[in-house]
Order: structure tokens, then C-alpha cells, then sequence
């Protein structure tokens, strides 16, 4: 990469997402409490150009809802988002609707994704239509059928329902719309998750290979620690609406700092030495974002807590390297993997 390429594409900053804080009918009658689900705490980080940043945690951390709040298709309750230096979160739904050309998002379910309604041509046409970006029908139809082509589907199926592909297929499709604006940022929210192991290979071949050529920038979430590890040039692990540790991914998955992390490493079978890695199970589910524990978040389920821990919320502290992490017991060296 050159020195253009490793500035920013995106830069966030103190985002926060609350849902609820308001009470409904039921709740006034029977005198209950206003419901705040707090799933985005205070997130900062940063996504250089052309590179895949990949996101990890446990299901209900927050990964997809970040995702979705980047691109504003949830309101941020607070903080900022720099797209190519423009404050999106700022923007009028005029301006917005041009930036959204250039951010899109896969979704992970291939099969809710597509409006069984329309066919394929008219879905993946969409946002030339949307964003003025087709000079006729013929023209259209021209861009749908090369993209289609790009992304490994038939052109001759231009006029087929979603119903009448497969999962894998339909996911190419959710790419090929996501693509044809010729975005600069894409949101890859598990696209793989919900596929066959064989097709999963398949796909992340593609979104690599189309990466290079296209010269895209991904926010790749996951919960799935090898696909990030294949994928990504940098890491963020996050937990309970937080990023806890974020750095170069081979640094991060070799030498884990966040016990947190160290935790979800454990859980990788070792096939050069099966058996031979120290099995770390955590005690207890993740705690409800409407109601988070006090101080560090992870002290109910961290074998390492302390005091202070239950007490103070500790603060990303910069470890080198572009490595960091949020631990009140760094300067100590301590693990939880022995």
C-alpha cells in the first residue's frame, strides 16, 4: 500500500446506539420501567483504504448493529462517522441517499435479503435506478448482466426469481447489488454464515478476488475466527457494545491480550497439536445489554477479575504495533490460557 492507502476511509468516534427509552401502554399500566437496550458504547476505531477490517464477538455483541449504524440504516443515539472526511451522521436524507452509492452492505441471510417479488435483474438494478446511474433500460440491463457475470451468475437469468436459485446463489445476487454502485465501502455482515462449508469457500474467494479487483474496503463481521483470520489485515474483538482489543490480525489471534479474547482463541481446535491447548470455558452467558454490569463488562465471566475491575471501566491502552487493548491487568502480563 502507498502512503493514500493507509489513511482512513472511515473514522468513528464515541458511537453510541440505545434502543428504547420510552415507555409503551403496557408499561404505563402495569408502572414498569422504560426499556433501554444499550448495544453501542462509546465505539471508536478507524478503517484504512483497501484493507479488511475484521469484526468478532459473540452473538448479541453489538457486531451487526455497528455495522448497520455506520450506514445509518439505524440511527446513532450519539457520536460521529467520518466517510471519506464527511460526517454521515450529520447528513440530510438527500446527501445521505448520494453517499449511499459508495457505502453498501451483504446481508446475512441470502434468503430474507431479496424481495421474492421482483426478479433478479430488477433487484440487483435497483441502485443504478435509485442513483441515476443508468442512461436507459438497454444501458440497465447491460451494467445487471456484467455484474452478474463478475459475481459467477448466468446473464440468462436475469429474469428469475429469487426463489429459483440456491443459498450460495442468492448470496451473489445480495453481492452483485451491493457492487453494482461501484460502492468504495462495503459492510460484509456474516455473509457466509448461513451457507454450506463448500459454498462458504466459494464465497470468500470471491469477496477477496473482487477486493483486489475492484478496489474495495470491508468491515467484515464474523463470529467465525478462521474466516477473519484469512480475511483481514486487521482485527477488532468486541463485547457487550465495546471494542476490548483491536490490532494487526496476526498479532492479536497469536498473542491475545484481552482475556476476553484469549477466551474465544481457546475455542479454536489446534490441528498441529490437538490436545494440546488449554480449553478455556467461561462461566455464565453474556450479561443483557439493558442492564450491563458495572466497571470492566467482562468481570462476571473473567476467571483474572479483581476489585477494581468490578469497579472502574478500563480504558484501550496502546500496546505497540497498532496492537490495543482494554484490560485493567495489561502492565501485569497475566492469561488466562496458562
Amino acid at each position: 500500500m502507498n502512503e493514500t492507502d493507509t489513511q482512513p476511509l472511515l473514522r468513528v468516534d464515541n458511537l453510541t446506539k440505545h434502543y428504547g427509552g420510552q415507555r409503551g401502554p403496557l408499561a404505563l399500566l402495569t408502572g414498569k420501567p422504560a426499556i433501554n437496550i444499550r448495544a453501542l458504547n462509546g465505539v471508536s476505531f478507524d478503517v484504512r483504504r483497501g484493507e479488511t477490517l475484521g469484526l468478532i464477538g459473540e452473538s448479541g455483541c453489538g457486531k451487526s448493529t455497528l455495522g448497520r449504524t455506520l450506514l445509518r440504516l439505524h440511527e446513532p443515539t450519539s457520536g460521529k462517522v467520518i466517510f471519506d472526511d464527511e460526517d454521515i451522521t450529520s447528513l440530510k436524507p438527500d446527501a445521505l441517499k448520494a453517499m449511499r452509492r459508495h457505502m453498501q452492505i451483504i446481508f446475512q441471510d441470502p434468503y430474507a435479503s431479496l424481495n421474492p417479488r421482483r426478479t433478479v435483474g430488477d433487484i440487483i438494478g435497483l441502485p443504478l435506478k435509485l442513483h441515476g446511474l443508468a442512461s436507459g433500460r438497454g444501458d440497465l440491463r447491460d451494467r445487471v448482466a456484467a455484474i452478474m457475470e463478475k459475481v459467477g451468475l448466468k446473464t440468462g437469468h436475469l429474469d428469475r426469481y429469487p426463489h429459483q436459485f440456491s443459498g450460495g446463489q442468492r448470496q451473489r445476487i445480495g453481492i452483485a447489488r451491493a457492487l453494482i454502485s461501484h460502492p468504495k465501502f462495503i459492510v460484509c455482515d456474516e455473509p457466509v454464515s448461513a451457507l454450506d462449508v463448500s459454498i462458504q469457500a466459494q464465497i470468500i474467494k470471491l469477496l477477496t478476488d473482487l477486493k483486489e479487483e475492484m478496489g474495495l474496503t470491508y468491515l467484515f463481521v464474523s463470529h467465525d475466527i478462521s474466516v477473519i483470520g484469512y480475511l483481514s489485515d486487521r482485527v477488532a474483538v468486541m463485547y457487550l457494545g465495546e471494542i476490548v482489543e483491536m490490532g494487526p490480525v496476526e498479532r492479536v489471534l497469536s498473542k491475545p491480550r484481552h482475556p476476553y479474547t484469549q477466551s474465544l482463541m481457546s475455542a479454536v481446535p489446534d490441528v498441529d497439536h490437538p490436545g494440546k491447548r488449554n480449553r478455556v470455558r467461561l462461566t455464565g452467558d453474556l450479561p443483557s445489554p439493558q442492564s450491563p454490569p458495572r466497571g470492566c463488562k467482562f468481570h462476571t465471566r473473567c476467571p483474572l477479575a479483581v476489585d477494581r475491575c468490578r469497579r472502574e471501566v478500563p480504558i484501550r491502552q496502546d500496546l505497540g504495533g497498532g496492537h490495543s487493548a482494554a484490560c485493567h491487568l495489561l502492565q501485569d502480563n497475566v492469561s488466562i490460557l496458562g
